[in-house]
């Protein structure tokens, strides 16, 4: 826009009553029609020159905007100038549920409000994510009936979007869940992002893996607090995809899961990406071997003997210092489950 001087002293209307001021002579005399018409027209004439001696327009102002340059535009150009705006750098946490930092995998860290999030911009979807659930979490008021499957701002593109899962026939299973967010609105929006998200087989979604997370949360208010890390196996790299943007299809599920509450134990699980039922015992599976399958090094910050012999520990013994066997999940009623 032109660029003006906004000195009240030099505006027009001031010069032109300083004008009419000195004027008052002839203004006070009964003046004829004609000389009314000269002097109304001399006044304008001033002030429309002083109004072009006070603009200074510059030659670029007049100029037509340039087209910004197509790259500006894009998605990738999007997402880095989003990213700066929202994200900041995430220091490696050393919270206990966090595994080692990955070595020679794509791994993009996220901070949630409930959990923590290793992202794949090639496959589209988790590492890992790892939370701390404590007893408080494993409730509250919060209600997923009017949440909303989203994109997620902080990853790049290509990214999953809804329209990938749709035709797909698997659903849009959470690592973590729903159920373990209701303690806060925001941190349960957040879970719904695909950023926490994977194609799981609808069966598997709606029985053996959703008993497992409602175990968890038992296991939580019984324990006090347990930290959890759940995410992708892929047995030999990516087979399947879904969607234009091509999210990875897991060909199964782990969990890990350690208590540190008087004498620490450790379990893990892995759920092939499939329907069918089995008693979660037959799941079981020793940390040892979850991170020989995934190559991800969890609970890291337990002291070095520790995490050997609770990260060896045979099924059997798993089974029993857990409890695996006393769980029925078709006893569940989920209106317990608040």
């Amino acid at each position: 826009m032109p660029k003006t001087n906004k000195s009240p002293i030099f505006s027009p209307n001031v010069f032109l009553c300083v004008f009419l001021h000195q004027k008052k002579d002839d203004l006070t005399m009964k003046l004829t029609k004609a000389n009314k018409v000269k002097l109304l027209m001399t006044a304008l004439l001033v002030a429309a020159s002083l109004v072009m001696m006070m603009t200074k327009t510059s030659r670029e102002d007049l100029l037509p905007a340039e087209e910004p340059d197509a790259k500006e535009n894009s998605p990738e150009t999007f997402y880095d100038q989003e990213k700066a705006q929202e994200t900041k750098e995430v220091k490696w946490p050393k919270a206990m549920e966090v595994p080692a930092e990955a070595k020679g995998k794509e791994e993009l860290l996220l901070k949630r409000d409930g959990f923590w999030i290793s992202y794949n911009k090639d496959r589209k979807i988790p590492n890992w994510v790892a939370w701390h659930l404590t007893a408080a979490h494993s409730r509250g008021n919060n209600q997923r009936d009017d949440m909303v499957f989203m994109e997620d701002s902080e990853v790049p593109y290509p990214r999953a979007v809804d329209d990938d899962y749709y035709g797909s026939h698997y659903d849009r299973g959470h690592m973590c869940p729903a159920g373990d967010n209701k303690w806060d609105r925001r941190a349960l929006t957040q879970s719904f992002k695909f950023s926490n998200i994977c194609p799981q087989n609808h069966s598997l979604n709606k029985g053996d893996w959703n008993d497992l997370e409602i175990q968890c949360r038992y296991w939580a208010r019984e324990m006090g607090d347990i930290y959890i890390v759940t995410g992708p196996v892929f047995y030999d790299g990516v087979k399947k995809t879904i969607g234009k943007n091509k999210v990875a299809v897991p060909d199964a599920f782990f969990k890990v899961i350690l208590c540190d509450n008087g004498k620490a134990k450790a379990i893990g699980f892995v759920y092939p990406n499939r329907g069918g039922h089995k008693d979660m015992k037959e799941y079981v599976m020793s940390v040892d071997e979850i991170e020989r399958i995934t190559g991800i090094d969890f609970f890291p910050k337990l002291e070095d003997k520790l995490e050997e012999q609770l990260e060896s520990a045979t099924k059997d013994n798993m089974v029993k210092q857990w409890k695996v066997y006393l769980y029925k999940p078709h006893d569940y009623d989920p209106s317990t489950d608040k």
